[in-house]
């Protein structure tokens, strides 16, 4: 493993946070260094920005040199490998875990999700640091058509339900089965945000351009969103204990135990996401009369940890299509 520091310079601020009511109140040190793995993926970079906004200090975990976003201490190397994850938790006060192969077989998201990742977490754990902030999804709840709307108390999906959502499932599972730290699963649906690697900005709307049958579904069902910048400001005021613990998980985290909480902007339709998309890139909407899930991905323990959304539907969409011409 080899390890570099950047220098810190300026770069994009989020556009969001949570309330200055929750923002005033802090648990950990004035400049808590926080882990955070796939640092320079969608997820993981915005949160390492929104990190380095509240003035902690990052560990970069990525898979190639020169990745890290600007600011960060750059940590090159395989959480997956033990003497990887056991170096590079030392003297952290939070890690951040938003890595997980989607798209990859079902072996290779078992490795990564399931095993390696609360590996990790145990390692936290043992070297001491108190809190871990795990990217877990809402696919982890059944949306089937006619389930009404979702929170984190949802029931969970069946065992027949992709490799994807299982998958998740079973790693949102072994990271709650472990002995502490303090461990937060944050449950978003669809991602919306700008990036290369980002699946509903840019890789879903490239294969519709191919195909657009990528786009198939009835026009009113749901689609839950979340914009990046929002998702990370939560991960960011939590990891940072601008979220403080409580013993009521509608106040804050359960100190020791494991809280999950979903996240999601406003709500919205298929019609609304992939009409902009089908528009943007030239093809005709391939919509179906197949039923489809219609409820919403609530947020009310988010809401209720000081976390309002930011980023609109409108300006989400706004984004998206201006990035798609």
């Amino acid at each position: 493993m080899s390890e570099t520091t950047s220098t810190p310079t300026s770069s994009r601020t989020p556009t969001s946070s949570t309330s200055s009511s929750a923002s005033a109140a802090t648990a950990a040190p004035a400049s808590p260094l926080v882990v955070v793995t796939g640092a320079n993926g969608l997820v993981g970079e915005a949160v390492t920005r929104a990190l380095l906004q509240r003035g902690a200090r990052v560990r970069a975990v990525v898979r190639r040199a020169g990745t890290a976003p600007a600011g960060a201490e750059e940590v090159v190397g395989s959480f997956a490998q033990a003497d990887v994850a056991e170096t590079v938790v030392v003297g952290a006060d939070a890690l951040v875990t938003t890595v997980h192969p989607m798209g990859s077989d079902r072996a290779t998201q078992q490795a990564v999700g399931v095993e390696a990742t609360p590996a990790l977490v145990r390692a936290a754990h043992d070297a001491g640091v108190p809190l871990a902030v795990h990217l877990s999804t809402a696919a982890v709840h059944d949306r089937s058509p006619g389930v009404g709307d979702v929170d984190q108390d949802a029931p969970l999906v069946d065992d027949d339900a992709g490799d994807y959502p299982v998958t998740k499932r079973d790693t949102d599972a072994a990271i709650a089965a472990l002995e502490g730290p303090t461990r937060v699963l944050v449950r978003p649906p669809a991602v919306l945000g700008p990036g290369e690697s980002s699946v509903w900005n840019t890789l879903r709307p490239a294969d519709a351009r191919r195909d657009p049958s990528h786009l198939a579904g009835h026009p009113e069902r749901s689609f839950a969103w979340v914009h990046v910048e929002d998702l990370a400001a939560l991960v960011a005021d939590v990891a940072t204990g601008r979220v403080p613990l409580a013993d009521d998980p509608d106040r804050g985290p359960l100190a020791g135990g494991t809280t999950a909480v979903t996240v999601a902007g406003e709500p919205a339709t298929w019609r609304d996401y992939a009409g902009t998309v089908a528009e943007a890139v030239g093809v005709e909407p391939a919509w179906s009369e197949e039923p489809g899930w219609s409820g919403q991905v609530r947020s009310d323990r988010a809401r209720s940890w000081g976390w309002t959304p930011q980023v609109t539907l409108a300006h989400a969409l706004d984004e998206l299509r201006a990035g798609l011409r």
